[in-house]
């Protein structure tokens, strides 16, 4: 007769830390039963059948024993390695903040296969080789509208008013979007934003992947759509992330070329990163260069 308490999903390594002196305590992402904790015992030692397979920026096929206070990794199988996560630091780094932001958006024990998929489909656009800051601002987006909070960037959060080309705007987060020239808006709340900014975010909005791994923009437009969704992302988590200081940290000390095969999260118990780039003026914004082959 089977036993009841085993049961085999597909996950992948949110976050982990050592526990005693040969364990490891793992957060899961998993597509039916979302987010749940686990122990490997023994996953330390030398010896271990389960310790070179059960890592972070890979899909798994775990089996697991349910138990008190963590269900009991049991064995182990590798489905996809995307091995790309780990040729370089930036790349490694961009990974973390993903798994990070999808960690601190989900309660436990609560089916999540979007938020899977949505993980699943970024690892796998990184292991392809699409630029990293395009590959985190699209899951940025997609993670606000898999949370029911996509920012506003068609009408006045205010008044509701279509923006018209050449509108002034303001991003204020904490409204949740855009707001027209018409409106104060709170005053230590409010940042300028350009219209080429505005118009890559309705671009990350629109289109899909693949047209967005093609797009030319320069880089000072670059930087400030990544501001200011990274002050959005930022709003909807209530806090920093460490995975973001981190990237921020790589991108500025080491370079996106250092090897990262054995880089960890930022953190224990996290994936991490956060200081704010400076703003940025506008900038042209060119139509779609050839498009790799990330598909979307």
């Amino acid at each position: 007769m089977p036993d009841r308490r085993l049961y085999v999903t597909d996950a992948i390594v949110l976050s982990r830390f050592d526990f005693g002196e040969a364990d490891r305590i793992l957060t899961l992402l998993t597509p039916g039963l979302g987010k749940i904790k686990a122990i490997a015992k023994g996953i330390r030692r030398p010896t271990s059948r389960i310790g070179g397979s059960l890592e972070p920026l890979a899909e798994l096929r775990l089996q697991l024993a349910r138990g008190r206070t963590f269900d009991v990794v049991t064995q182990v199988t590798m489905q996809h390695a995307w091995l790309g996560l780990r040729d370089r630091l930036e790349v490694t780094a961009t990974a973390w903040y993903c798994a990070e932001l999808v960690d601190r958006s989900l309660e436990e024990r609560h089916a999540a296969e979007p938020l899977y998929l949505l993980l699943r489909r970024s690892y796998e656009l990184l292991d392809a080789r699409m630029a990293p800051g395009r590959v985190a601002r699209w899951f940025e987006m997609r993670l606000c509208d898999e949370l029911g909070v996509r920012p506003e960037v068609d009408r006045c959060v205010e008044c509701g008013r279509l923006l018209e080309a050449g509108d002034a705007v303001r991003w204020i987060p904490l409204l949740g979007g855009v707001l027209c020239g018409s409106h104060p808006g709170p005053s230590q709340a409010s940042a300028g934003l350009s219209t080429d900014a505005l118009r890559v975010l309705k671009a990350y909005q629109r289109m899909d992947v693949e047209a967005l791994a093609g797009l030319r923009l320069p880089a000072a437009v670059e930087v400030e759509v990544e501001r200011v969704l990274g002050e959005f992302v930022r709003h909807v988590m209530e806090r920093d992330t460490r995975s973001r200081r981190f990237l921020e940290e790589v991108r500025a000390g080491y370079g996106g070329g250092t090897s990262a095969m054995h880089a960890q999260a930022p953190a224990a118990g996290s994936a991490g990163v956060a200081a704010q780039a400076p703003a940025a003026g506008s900038a042209g914004v060119a139509g779609p260069a050839a498009r790799p082959g990330a598909a979307s």
